[in-house]
């Protein structure tokens, strides 16, 4: 790859994948498929992110772990791991106990980097962390078939709304972007 782009791999996790989760996106598979096509182009400049939960959630957090307490795993649990197709690419890989992971790819990417996303729920961990980082500057890519909602609609939705923020956001799909880096 020739530019300076990294790519964002939200959340790729057996919880989002697996059809027996209550949290499974229903087209986890196709979205995991067109990233492990996008990182090969990104080598060292794909990070991969983890959604886990909180050792002891507190505010608002603590009425939504009632609701889904079999998600209160530890971090190293088999529910929080990447799934087999996108783990052996993911040798950069930050996890946060927040939908939105800006706060810890910042660390990574910089302050102002230029940012590839694909990932799931396009309608929660993708939208939140898309929305923090074009916030703080950053120049967004969505993938949008690299990318898988709670429910189809759900994912037009988020995408509907992402547009709406654009040129900060803009979108494409896995060959588009391919296409794009020559």
């Amino acid at each position: 790859m020739t530019d300076r782009r990294w790519l964002v791999a939200v959340d790729f996790q057996r919880v989002f994948g697996d059809p027996s989760s209550a949290w499974c996106a229903p087209r986890y598979a196709a979205a995991a498929a067109n990233t492990v096509r996008l990182a090969g182009s990104f080598g060292d400049r794909a990070l991969f992110t983890r959604f886990v939960a909180p050792a002891e959630p507190t505010g608002a957090w603590v009425p939504y772990y009632e609701e889904f307490p079999w998600a209160l795993e530890p971090p190293d649990s088999r529910l929080y791991e990447l799934t087999d197709e996108v783990a052996p690419l993911a040798t950069r890989t930050v996890a946060a106990p927040t939908f939105g992971k800006w706060d810890v790819l910042r660390d990574v990417v910089g302050d102002q980097p230029s940012l590839v996303v694909a990932g799931v729920a396009t309608d929660c961990c993708v939208i939140s962390t898309v929305l923090a980082a074009a916030d703080a500057g950053a120049s967004i890519t969505v993938v949008t078939d690299a990318c898988a909602g709670s429910t189809d609609d759900n994912h037009q939705k988020a995408l509907d709304v992402m547009a709406l923020y654009a040129p900060l956001v803009t979108q494409s799909t896995t060959d588009e972007l391919l296409g794009s880096l020559g």
